[in-house]
């Protein structure tokens, strides 16, 4: 007989920080020491709940409702405003997809919905609204996706996207991943992610011999808003996805009252080279209804964003861009 405690064994470590993500208010201003009554918090339904793994958590600063880790997943009464300009589908998610959540905006590469799991709600997440239920690929395992990346032989890099595409298994991703492999015009594996930030363990043995053994050039796309993200977990994490010869990128959003500060950007390029990530893109908040209030209009966002080229070296100035519905690419917003 197979007991509990033998199942729970069983279980990898991500899994059960996954399971044990903190998804009430109070239980988390306990774990911060904070009275609730100092947040400005919404009740924003079944649809978009707070959500926020422990491992992520331990890495607030206890007392302070303003910390920007915090900022980034309490919800707040701002959201329910309903803001001229700010929609459910800000990036054309929708009019893009040629297959259930299958992607093609832009030449050459096509972006998969590969689940609506997210290990962290972010408040300003562009898909917050997106069908996942409508938009499912993996229905008769990724059929219909594969076969449309067969057909287009143009296409040469996929991206998983979500959701979070780690918050799969491994069997399930290595099966989707062999799968893949026999479809040869495809070389590039793009995988955007927040799980080796928000719960480092995530970076198993089991993960890395699937990335090792594809043939495909595998990418890691994190993303990281802020330096107090990277602790001694998230820096081994990130190693260990290296040495399995991992191409690491990052990209952060402009968020008003978190990281909307030269100090701060220039803080985190610094802290992401230091764990051997590349600074790739600094997104322009896409306009997602509930989020307008973490926006910053373009003249500061360039203002900012010319300041930290002045301090740092090209290698470590992201790209500033913005995600336009419909356009060929992303827009830069230098001038």
């Amino acid at each position: 007989m197979i007991t509990r405690s033998a199942t729970i064994r069983q279980t990898p470590l991500w899994q059960r920080q996954l399971a044990g993500a903190i998804t009430d208010l109070d239980a988390l201003c306990l774990a911060l020491d904070l009275d609730p009554v100092l947040l400005s918090q919404a009740d924003p339904g079944r649809d978009f709940p707070l959500r926020v793994p422990l491992p992520f958590v331990e890495r607030m600063q206890k007392g302070n409702p303003d910390d920007p880790l915090l900022l980034q997943v309490i919800p707040q009464d701002r959201e329910m405003l309903d803001v001229p300009g700010y929609n459910r589908d800000p990036v054309g998610d929708r009019q893009a997809m040629v297959a259930p959540g299958l992607l093609h905006k832009y030449h050459g590469r096509v972006l998969m919905t590969m689940t609506g799991a997210c290990a962290i709600h972010c408040r300003y997440c562009f898909r917050r609204h997106y069908p996942y239920p409508l938009a499912n690929p993996a229905a008769r395992e990724w059929s219909e996706a594969l076969d449309y990346l067969a057909e287009h032989r143009e296409v040469h890099e996929l991206i998983l996207s979500g959701g979070d595409p780690l918050s799969l298994s491994d069997t399930r991703l290595a099966r989707f991943v062999n799968k893949l492999n026999d479809i040869n015009t495809v070389k590039t594996l793009r995988i955007h992610t927040r799980l080796p930030v928000v719960i480092p363990e995530r970076i198993c043995e089991d993960l890395l011999a699937w990335v090792h053994g594809s043939r495909l050039q595998v990418v890691f796309v994190i993303h990281c808003n802020h330096a107090q993200e990277i602790d001694a977990d998230v820096r081994a994490a990130l190693d260990r996805l290296r040495q399995a010869g991992v191409t690491l990128l990052n990209q952060s959003v402009l968020l008003r009252g978190i990281n909307d500060s030269v100090d701060i950007l220039e803080s985190l390029s610094h802290a992401l080279f230091a764990a051997g990530v590349l600074p790739y893109y600094l997104h322009a908040l896409d306009p997602v209804a509930g989020a307008a209030h973490f926006d910053l209009s373009e003249e500061n966002a360039r203002a900012i964003h010319c300041a930290l080229q002045a301090r740092l070296p090209g290698y470590l100035v992201p790209r500033l861009v913005r995600e336009i519905s419909g356009a060929s690419s992303k827009q830069s917003l230098f001038r």
